[in-house]
């Protein structure tokens, strides 16, 4: 359980990290990125809820399986869109715009891989 636990605090530090970057520095970053500044803002925005949800799961005494399954779920969400975002997005972003994406979308997709591998051991602790 407390390698579960480290990820989701992991989890949701990079959620508020990346979160405040985008939103607080979505001017700055439009540029640099060639990604829309309301594109940016909302995707920040929408970070800073899942991050109280990590950080909610994270503190319990028994971290509730569910919500960390809908976490799971949530970050696929988000590692499938931020792919699809690129070709089918519009957009036009910058080499930087690309590296940017597809950094925060393997991150993501790392952090929800050792998520399934917590839970899976949670389980077997459980059991055994």
């Amino acid at each position: 359980m407390i390698f579960l636990r480290r990820i989701l605090f992991l989890d949701a530090a990079t959620c508020i990290a990346a979160g405040l970057l985008m939103l607080l520095g979505a001017g700055l970053l439009t540029d640099l990125l060639g990604l829309p500044e309301s594109l940016l803002r909302y995707a920040g925005l929408s970070l800073l809820p899942l991050a109280g949800l990590l950080l909610y799961l994270a503190t319990r005494q028994t971290i509730p399986r569910g919500g960390v399954w809908l976490v799971v779920a949530l970050n696929a969400l988000w590692v499938l869109d931020s792919i699809l975002l690129l070709p089918a997005g519009g957009y036009a972003p910058t080499m930087l715009g690309y590296g940017f994406v597809l950094a925060q979308a393997g991150a993501v997709a790392v952090l929800t891989e050792l998520e399934v591998i917590g839970l899976r051991r949670a389980r077997q602790l459980a059991t055994a």
